[in-house]
């Protein structure tokens, strides 16, 4: 099996955990051992969105870590807490409630590219170790400041005069906390807040379209025709043009042996051969050079 699952997580599950659902879920339908990785972490007070990789589109895995994505998140003004969502104390309180008004008017602050500060209570590495736990052994943890981008960020939720919450769509790029969006948000508007809900509503090329639930997916396990739920290890791929080779060329490529003498746009290409993905490969200067190769080969060369 070679593919993707794009699960809907749901509220209180751990990526790692998810990976496992899945694991569990291919050995149940008799796939036996496979390869599985996400696309991407999520909060277990998030839902939405978790690509799985299986077999040998776990190869794509970081490519889709690099990806952009779209999430709706609520926040709720009045207080901020340590993790800036639902699971923290309360550390900072304010009377203060913003307009509707007030709150767009802010919103092309945070638009574009942008500076942000991480949570304290996020997986980031800071000398070896995770800095949710250092936060959660009481040490002070200082994060450092970095740059992602907001591509897009608008209201969606009613107007009214002062609001108590407020829920947004953002697109944003790799590395962006939406925690910290959301406490930046508020603090601009004069007061505090933090996330009351966060679901991620497309990650790269996958959107809730295609995701399914743990009981759609134990339930194909069971009736082992997990196989149906999957999509193809190309379906993470749908950005990058396809780039046909002959079967030698397709040898050549799976060797790690740079092609020559073929006319392409200097860029990334997805090798077929026939139907079959050989490789992820760069167009440069008439070379294709494999960036990622593919251990998949069609049941006539079986």
């Amino acid at each position: 099996m070679h593919g993707w699952i794009i699960l809907d997580k749901p509220h209180g599950l751990g990526s790692t955990q998810a990976v496992s659902a899945v694991k569990r879920a291919l050995r149940d339908s008799g796939a036996g051992k496979c390869k599985v990785g996400h696309g991407g972490t999520l909060d277990p007070l998030a839902t939405g969105v978790l690509p799985i990789a299986v077999g040998e589109a776990t190869k794509l895995a970081g490519r889709m870590l690099d990806s952009d994505k779209i999430y709706d998140f609520t926040i709720a003004f009045g207080a901020q807490t340590d993790t800036l969502d639902l699971e923290g104390a309360v550390i900072a309180t304010s009377d203060v409630r913003p307009t509707w008004a007030e709150a767009e008017a802010v919103l092309p602050r945070f638009t574009g590219p942008i500076e942000q500060v991480p949570p304290a209570y996020s997986a980031i590495l800071i000398d070896g170790q995770r800095a949710y736990d250092l936060a959660r052994s009481g040490a002070d943890v200082e994060m450092k400041t970095r740059a992602v981008t907001v591509h897009g960020l608008q209201i969606s939720s009613p107007q009214g005069e002062r609001i108590e919450a407020i829920t947004l769509t953002a697109h944003v790029s790799k590395g962006t906390y939406i925690r910290s969006l959301a406490r930046d948000i508020a603090l601009a508007l004069g007061t505090v807040g933090h996330v009351t809900m966060l679901r991620r509503i497309k990650a790269g090329p996958f959107t809730l379209d295609s995701a399914i639930s743990l009981d759609k997916l134990r339930h194909a396990a069971n009736e082992r025709a997990i196989g149906s739920l999957m999509l193809p290890l190309t379906a993470g791929l749908d950005d990058i043009p396809a780039l046909p080779v002959s079967p030698d060329q397709a040898l050549m490529l799976r060797q790690g042996k740079v092609l020559t003498g073929i006319t392409a746009t200097t860029g990334l290409y997805l090798a077929m051969d026939r139907d079959i993905p050989v490789a992820l490969v760069r167009s440069d200067d008439r070379e294709i050079i494999v960036v990622r190769g593919f251990n998949l080969m069609s049941k006539d060369d079986d």
